[in-house]
This record gives C-alpha cells, structure tokens and sequence, in this order.
C-alpha cells in the first residue's frame, strides 16, 4: 500500500505514554484543626479551605481553595523501552482524592499535620511535617502503603509555570500532562514528515514534545513561587507526573510512598530562581574555555591539522578543538558512530601525543568524548587495546538484566554495557580509567554523553532502577568528577546533555543534545533556545547547543540535511551564549561544515572574534550564574518582567543587558524583537530604537540582532570591541 505522497504505508504499533493521575478532589479540614503557627521565620495557617504557608509577608505555598493537597494512589508503572526511548504506562487500583485534615501539632521547629485519604472506600493514613528552610520551607509528606503521592499547589489563574528541567517545548508550560522521566528525546518531535516515518521504522523514535534527555520536579510560576523537590531525599528522583491542565493548580504525583519538596518565594523572577537555587556550591568553568570557539573536527591528524588552518587563515578565534573520534568510527545505519573502547584509535591518530602538544602551543586545547558504556573492544581488530568490557565483566561491574547477566543493550548496530555506578568499587575502577586514557597525553576536558538510559528492569547493585533511572545522569556526572579529580586537572572541561535534580553542584555545563539540522521549534535551532529557557530556570546555569545541530536524515520525501545558511545562523545565535562549540553532526560529509569554503570559515571566523569580543561582558554574567543559579542565558520573563518582552520566546538575554533576537527562520534577512522600555541600540549597527514596542529590524548573514540599552556602560566598551573585529 502507498500513501498519497509516495511513501509506503507501515502498519505498525507506535509506543506512546500513557498518563493518568489522581486528580485531588474535596478538602475536610476538622474543626479542631483549624489555626495559625509560627514555626521559625514561617506562619502555616490551616483553615476550613486551604492551608497557607507565608514567609516575611509573602506566600511560599498555598493550597487551592476547597481542594485536597494531598492526595495518593495505589497501582504500577509498566515501561517499554527501545534504544534508550522510555514509553511509562500508568495504571491504578485505587486513586485516593479526598483529604480529611485530623489533626495539627507543633514543636519548637516542626508543624505536623495528620489526617487521612480517601476514595472509592479506600483510605490510608498520612503525615505531613512543615520546616523552615534557609530561603523558603519544607514540606514533607509520608503516606505509607500507596504508591504514589500528589502534592498540589495553588496558583493565580492562568499564572505561567516554568521549569521541569529542559524541556523543549514554550515557557510556559500550561495545560499539560508532563511526565518526569530522563530519556532519548526523539528525532522531530513532531516536526513532520519526520517524525511519523521515524516513529513507523523505529519503534517509535520520533518522539514528542514532552521527551527530553533531561527532566525533574522542579517549577516557578508567574506568581513568584517555587516548588521543586528535595534532592537529598532520593525519593525525589521517582517517576513522576506533572499536571499543569488546570489553571488555578500544578500538581506533581511522584511514584514513592514519600515526597519532599522546598517551596520558595521571591519579589522578582530573578530572585526566585536565585532562592531556589541558593545552597549550592558550583564549581567553576574553566577560564580558557570562553576565550574562543571549541571547534569540532575529526577524521585523523592529517584532517583535523587541514581543517584547523582552514579555519586559523580565516581568522578564526579558537581556543579549543574537539576530537571526538579518538576511539575511531564504524558505520551503522545511522551514521558515523564512534568506537566506545576509550582509548586511542593508532590508525587514525598516530601522533596523538604530538598534535595535542603542537595545538597547545597555538593556545589551543584538545579535547575529546566518552560515555558510561563500554564495548567488546574485540571486535575493533587492534591488539593493541584492552578490553574494559571484558574486565568490567570478570570483576562483576556491569548493570545486570533481570536474570542477573550482564545487561546487552542494542545501540542500532552493536551492543554495549552500562557500567553499574551503584557499586563503589565499579565507579571508582571506571574513574580511574577515565583519568588514565581519556585524559591522558594533555587532553583538556571532553563530552560526557549519556546518562539517560538505565532500564527500568535493571538489577543494581545498590538501589532500584525504579528511584535510580532518574538519578543515573547524577552518578555518571560524579563519577566524571572523581575521573577529573584523579586525573589532577582542575580546569577540566566537561559537558553534559542529561539532566538529573541537583546535579549543577557537580557540572555547571550543559549542552542541549541532538538537534535537528534545521530551523524548527520542534526539533531544530528555536527548540534549542527553548530547551535553554526552562532548564535555566530549573538549576542549570549554562546551557548551550551544537552549532548547526547534530541529526542529519534522509527520507523518501524530504532529506533533513545543514545548509550554510543554517549553520552560519546557529553560530550567530550561539555566539551570543556560554559556549561556542561546532559539531560536524552524525553524517558529515552529507552537511555544511564551518571549513567547506574560504566563505563559510570566514562566515564562521567572524562569530568566533565576535564571541571573543564578548568574553569580559560573558565571564562576569558566567561567574555570576555559577555563583548564584540564575542562568546566564535568560528568557524576558527574567529580565524585564511585566513588559511585552516578558511573553516573547523567541528572543534572550544574555545576562541582564545584552538583549538578542536571533534569525530562526530560513531565509529571513530581517527579525522581529520585542525591545523593553527605554532607548535600545543595536550592538553591531549603531542604530537607536525607542523601546516598549516591537519593531523589525535588519539582519543579514553575518550581522545579528543584539541590543543594550543606551547609557549602559557596557555599550561603548562592546562597540569598540565589534569595531575592532574588522
């Protein structure tokens, strides 16, 4: 059978989520139970409707009017799983949404509140215990003998939320189902054809616009309040459900008898996310690693020594290349994928030693890629490498499948093994490697891929992968942490693409994954902007993406490969971010590099001297994110709240001055920006715009929207910097 396109009609079962929760319904509050309490710096009034929680005359949470907040459910989450891609079936026996509010008691630093739940004849006791934290208050809710437990918190209607990790959808996340659950996050995500032909011949691999590689339980709102829940309590780190579809209420049921949650308020936009972040200790990025682009580049010595003078003779502002097919490639049906030995591939890098000392000489920084699998490095045919899998295997340090063997998992091509990160004897063993050949030789810092797909079925060692999938991102972070700190390198570079609660207190640095190579929202250069928007207001500070995106298809109906219009349109963007780092993408030679032409490495040349003509402005703004949370780059809502610019998605700041718009759209020459009160002039083009209006702007190739506002200080030293880029 064929379609009316041309494309042959797979009938296939495509796996999707399948999301239910307990909805809360009626509020009984005892009359008994009824009053006001100072517990430290925080009053908890519980009356016949609702219970309020304020601090210094401002509510951290409160519960909506005649609503339980509170509720619990009893039942299972059942997975399928494909290549990383985690589809949850939610089912219950028993939903359990009326709460009665029995009785209330306070200490000296604890108010305890008890009651019941009920539904369907069913009930079950709980707890609830409400603590000051250093900027808002705890909220810790024990109802043992369900398996899931809703906290609702109220909000003004229609007030926006914000949040649950990166998530590559609008800002505001409103009228949603949101599941919680780190996973692959599709290719197209709705972007069209792609993404039903992808789901019909991959099982599903198109994905959506909920799936991401890096989600948590962690929100604010338009109301200046916050709830994210604990992340010492690894309860925390559960299958969870988000419900925003009402409008006056969010609703987060987490899949653990157990919730925690630190709720928090602020003045501002900024504030709040800086109170929700606060407590945390971030380690710094390394100060080479701004100066310049990190330009990535493969092939072998002889290749990556030709591109980089194609790019040095351009005029290029390098300060790093990335190799990330040290190990070597092999071809799937994919594209190139790299050889998960980790160690250096002889063939194609004899010198290996020699280049990376030759560029550190030019100022430049080598670095590389690993990840938390390993491979049977016996089927690579080079006898001179060791085999890490079959010695992780002897030793007993590989996840195990349900029937206690190392756990096969198929990567599209070949198979490989996660390293069990649970056993302290594994991780230390797997840190140790990483020190002693991913960074050996002067390599300054690599890609820390994965971390997303620990089975659901697995066996650990310690733990259930039902608490730990959420949490793996974490532990491969650590473990990255300990290679660095064994390795003695404390200007390492890493970056990460998978996401788990708290995790910025081990790697401040992000990368939004694999983009489409195109211009779309769904999966392309906006969805990166999007994706950096609510992880920043989620605890990751710096954020970026892949200049030019990674993914590269061919269908029988549209072939999704970069031009240079797009590539020189994302190193635009980029150049105005935390990290200015090229990726040659999963099919190079099928797509646009940086190093094509004498005019697209001049194109390119000229955004890397741009990105270093920013490098004071960026550091302040970076060193301010490390320090405080609040992201470096920023959506309008944290800027200039209650202007128009504060409902715009498609345009950020880059600290608190500098406002970009940049071009997400083929073949435009011109952008809309929606510029704030006050007088605004554009950083490259001199010219000055009245503010609090939307204007269109040009914006040639080569010539990005970027805007301060006149009378900052920051402006005339930006100017004569640009100037000086000629």
């Amino acid at each position: 059978m064929v379609g009316a396109v041309g494309v042959p009609v797979v009938r296939a079962r495509v796996p999707h989520d399948r999301l239910a929760t307990v909805t809360p319904a009626a509020l009984h509050v005892a009359r008994g139970a009824t009053g006001s309490w100072q517990i430290g710096p925080i009053r908890v009034a519980v009356d016949a409707t609702k219970i309020t929680i304020n601090r210094e005359n401002r509510i951290l949470f409160q519960s909506p009017a005649d609503t339980a907040f509170v509720a619990a459910g009893r039942g299972s989450v059942a997975w399928q799983e494909y290549r990383g891609y985690f589809w949850p079936r939610v089912r219950y026996q028993d939903r359990l949404d009326t709460q009665y509010v029995d009785r209330v008691h306070a200490t000296s630093d604890t108010l305890i509140i008890g009651g019941r739940i009920t539904g369907a004849g069913k009930q079950v006791a709980y707890e609830i215990s409400i603590s000051p934290r250093t900027n808002g208050a705890a909220l810790s809710i024990n109802a043992p003998g369900v398996t899931s437990v809703v906290l609702v918190s109220g909000r003004t209607q229609d007030a926006g939320v914000h949040g649950f990790g990166e998530q590559f959808a609008d800002f505001d996340l409103s009228g949603r189902l949101l599941p919680i659950v780190v996973r692959e996050q599709g290719v197209g995500r709705g972007e069209q054809p792609l993404t039903a032909l992808a789901n019909l011949t991959r099982h599903g691999a198109g994905g959506n616009d909920q799936m991401t590689y890096a989600a948590w339980p962690s929100f604010v709102t338009d109301d200046l309040r916050g709830l994210r829940l604990d992340p010492r309590d690894i309860s925390s780190y559960a299958f969870a459900v988000a419900d925003t579809r009402n409008d006056e209420r969010v609703a987060v049921e987490l899949w653990a008898p157990r919730l925690t949650a630190e709720v928090t308020a602020a003045t501002s936009p900024i504030r709040l996310v800086a109170a929700q972040q606060s407590g945390t200790t971030r380690p710094p990025l390394p100060g080479w690693a701004t100066d310049g682009a990190i330009v990535g580049l493969q092939g072998g010595t002889a290749e990556v020594r030709r591109k980089l003078a194609i790019l040095s003779e351009a005029g290029a502002r390098i300060s790093g290349v990335w190799i990330q097919d040290w190990t070597g490639t092999r071809r799937t049906s994919f594209g190139d994928r790299l050889w998960w030995t980790w160690q250096t591939d002889r063939r194609l890098y004899p010198d290996w030693a020699q280049l990376i000392a030759d560029l550190r000489q030019q100022g430049i920084r080598t670095t590389t890629y690993v990840n938390p699998w390993l491979v049977d490095a016996g089927l690579k045919d080079d006898p001179d490498i060791r085999n890490f899998q079959a010695e992780a295997r002897r030793l007993g340090y590989l996840v195990s499948a349900p029937d206690g063997s190392p756990y096969r998992l198929n990567q599209g091509g070949f198979v490989a093994y996660l390293v069990d990160l649970t056993n302290p004897r594994a991780r230390a063993w797997f840190a140790r490697l990483i020190a002693t050949t991913v960074l050996a030789d002067g390599v300054d810092g690599f890609m820390a891929d994965f971390g997303e797909n620990l089975p659901y079925d697995a066996r650990l060692a310690h733990g259930s992968a039902d608490t730990l999938h959420n949490q793996w991102p974490l532990l491969w972070a650590e473990t990255v942490r300990d290679a660095c700190r064994l390795a003695k390198r404390p200007d390492c570079l890493t970056w990460f693409r998978a996401g788990a609660l708290g995790q910025d207190s081990v790697a401040p640095l992000f990368w939004n994954g694999d983009q489409l190579v195109d211009f779309s929202k769904h999966d392309g250069l906006e969805s990166a902007l999007l994706g950096t928007f609510s992880a920043g207001v989620s605890g990751w500070p710096l954020t970026y993406s892949d200049v030019g995106g990674y993914t590269s298809v061919d269908t029988p109906v549209r072939n999704y490969r970069r031009t240079p219009e797009l590539l020189q349109r994302w190193a635009e963007y980029q150049a105005f971010g935390v990290m200015l780092r090229t990726h040659e993408g999963n099919q190079p030679t099928l797509n646009s590099q940086v190093y094509d032409s004498a005019r697209s490495a001049a194109a390119f040349a000229r955004m890397t001297r741009l990105y270093a003509a920013l490098t004071p402005y960026r550091n302040e703004v970076i060193t301010e994110a490390v320090r405080t949370g609040v992201p470096a780059v920023r959506h309008g809502w944290l800027v200039v709240p209650g202007t128009a610019a504060a409902r715009i998605d498609t345009q950020f700041f880059l600290g608190d001055q500098l406002l970009v718009a940049p071009v997400l759209r083929a073949g435009a020459s011109t952008v809309d920006v929606t510029l704030p009160p006050g007088r605004w002039v554009g950083l490259l083009s001199g010219i000055s715009y009245p503010g609090n209006q939307t204007v269109t702007v040009p914006a040639p190739l080569g010539s990005p929207a970027a805007f301060l506002r006149a009378g900052d200080p920051w402006l005339p030293r930006l100017q004569a910097a640009v100037r000086a880029l000629s």
